[in-house]
């Protein structure tokens, strides 16, 4: 991962974090582990249905927002989320929005929605000192396991650079003007059918004495790993192919199933052998992972 500005990572609120959205839920969790203090996102409101996932995402430090698409008596539900938000800002916290609305696997920046305006302006008229921090998320491949992430932080900006004394649909619009300016030198901008260029723009070569260091155990780790991650990729891809959602799906379940899979090994060791090597693929085995990773061009 490649981050133009390592020491943004460590401001506090109460800040604003407004950015694209290109690759679903991995966005904020690259965010999330990134920031040194906890973040709180927004996401769309139709994944807050099941009261099970309500709960879940909640305790993610997850919050609904909702679009006119996904019923006009939910609308009333982004008051109760705005009113959080800056109730968190108020605590010196901070907040992360993706500004377009919608996640898209593409790269480049699509106009922005009113939502993050709404909230900046409504927090400044609460007298909340409330920062905007642009960012923008670049990323190599939206279905490949193992890829190159560009993160570009932007210049921040906050209530002096407008008149908040009237806010209106002109005010706003100026808002979106600013941060469109401001995204569009982050968020790089490729046609998709154009692989040659997104492959030079992305491109890393391990240095020779790494390969050659880590051939045989990134081998090793591919074949090792293969039973847990090509029926999870087939999984995932059966059912988010074209949604937008797979890279961060198949991302999420290795995630969450991967303890498991090193628990299955190391109980299988245990049963052939009592021995103390049943420890040893809690070790081995992401050190083989991670080979395989840092081998990859």
């Amino acid at each position: 991962m490649h981050i133009n500005n390592t020491a943004a990572l460590a401001k506090k609120g109460p800040l604003l974090i407004a950015a694209n959205h290109p690759n679903s839920f991995l966005d904020a969790i690259i965010l999330a582990t990134l920031f040194k203090q906890p973040i709180y996102s927004l996401a769309r409101g139709d994944a807050f249905k099941n009261k099970l996932v309500y709960k879940l995402l909640s305790a993610l430090n997850i919050m609904p927002v909702y679009r006119i698409s996904e019923g006009a008596e939910n609308l009333g539900e982004n008051y109760n989320t705005f009113d959080k938000c800056k109730e968190i800002f108020k605590k010196n916290g901070i907040v992360l929005i993706f500004s377009e609305g919608l996640c898209i696997n593409e790269w480049k920046l699509r106009k922005l929605k009113k939502g993050t305006a709404r909230l900046a302006f409504s927090s400044w008229e609460d007298g909340i000192d409330l920062t905007i921090l642009p960012i923008g998320i670049n990323y190599h491949s939206f279905s490949s396991f193992g890829k190159n992430v560009q993160l570009n932080i932007g210049n921040t900006f906050n209530w002096s650079d407008f008149d908040c004394k009237k806010i209106d649909g002109h005010t706003t619009n100026l808002f979106n003007e600013k941060l469109t300016n401001e995204l569009q030198q982050l968020v790089l901008e490729i046609d998709s059918k154009d692989v040659e260029k997104i492959k030079n723009t992305f491109a890393t070569t391990p240095s020779p004495y790494k390969k050659a260091a880590l051939f045989f155990p990134s081998i090793v780790g591919k074949w090792m790993h293969a039973p847990l991650y090509i029926p999870i990729q087939k999984i995932s891809w059966k059912k988010t192919a074209n949604t937008g959602h797979y890279d961060s799906v198949l991302a999420g379940l290795l995630f969450l199933l991967y303890p498991f899979y090193l628990i299955m090994i190391a109980l299988l060791i245990y049963i052939s052998s009592s021995e103390w090597y049943w420890l040893l693929p809690f070790f081995i085995l992401p050190f083989l992972a991670w080979s395989f990773v840092q081998n990859k061009e």
